[in-house]
């Protein structure tokens, strides 16, 4: 009876254990994945040129850029290629309502659009989502895993795409405001005291996106002009970026806390909030 009892335990055993088996193996090739990416963005960031910035072409931009660089850089004279930074929040999945914890990851180059997302959403009580999105000359690449095994988004690059990862780019930008001096790849439209236009230019696209500022000169959000598409299996970039919590890093301020949103109809649908738990510029 005994030996009849160890035998089933064992054959009740052996799926779960081959099942773990696969889930490691599987996680651990994403993770090369993620991690291979961030090297190649970082690679990237290391070859691009660093232009000097006069006080002649700061003159010459719009009056609230002016001050938003004044207040985000106030040294022209910094100088970094790469930035690394980890969040943490809450995040809602495409095509639903409810928010869960989730913790991301970002290596971004500032002097030219390419960066590298990756975060961990759990689902149920012992699953977990992990996706990531990669863009790097001009061509993006898009995964969604359930336990970093079982492929549920898998985009490629397109025009569209590509299109919207620049403006991405663009979208998380405040993170890296060196990234918004004249010379770079952004420049900007006059509208009013308070508004201006960036446009973000790279590989035979365009992206734009409305920067709105506050009295004091910080960067308060970022807006598309363009309803966004709700029923994507992705939130892409999304079209709407809310900044706040800016502190000193590095001769920068850099915002802390941040919403960012899906937005059409005149209505805005946050997907992921939070804050910016550790930042380094290389």
């Amino acid at each position: 009876m005994k030996r009849r009892t160890l035998l089933l335990l064992a054959g009740l055993a052996t799926p779960f254990v081959a099942l773990v088996v696969i889930v490691a193996v599987s996680a651990s090739r994403t993770e090369r994945e993620i991690a291979g990416h961030a090297a190649t963005v970082a690679a990237l960031a290391a070859k691009a040129s660093v232009i000097p910035v006069s006080p002649e072409a700061i003159a010459a931009l719009p009056a609230p850029v002016q001050r938003y660089l004044a207040f985000a850089v106030p040294d022209l004279t910094v100088s970094n290629r790469v930035v690394r930074l980890e969040a943490e929040g809450m995040f809602r999945r495409p095509q639903t309502q409810g928010f869960a914890p989730t913790t991301a990851e970002q290596t971004i180059a500032t002097r030219q659009p390419a960066l590298m997302f990756a975060a961990t959403t759990p689902i149920l009580s012992v699953l977990w989502a992990r996706a990531y999105d990669f863009f790097a000359e001009g061509r993006m690449e898009m995964r969604a895993k359930i336990a970093s095994t079982l492929t549920v988004v898998d985009e490629s690059a397109t025009e569209a795409l590509n299109r919207t990862s620049l403006r991405r780019w663009l979208l998380e930008s405040p993170l890296y405001p060196v990234a918004l001096l004249p010379g770079g790849p952004v420049r900007w439209e006059a509208m009013d005291d308070t508004h201006a236009r960036a446009i973000v230019s790279g590989f035979g696209l365009d992206a734009a996106l409305v920067a709105t500022f506050r009295p004091d000169g910080s960067l308060a959000s970022f807006d598309a002009e363009q309803d966004g598409d709700l029923t994507t299996p992705y939130h892409g970039s999304g079209e709407h970026a809310a900044r706040d919590d800016y502190r000193p890093v590095s001769g920068m301020m850099i915002p802390h806390r941040f919403t960012i949103a899906r937005a059409a109809g005149g209505k805005l649908f946050p997907f992921w909030t939070g804050r910016i738990t550790t930042i380094a510029f290389e």
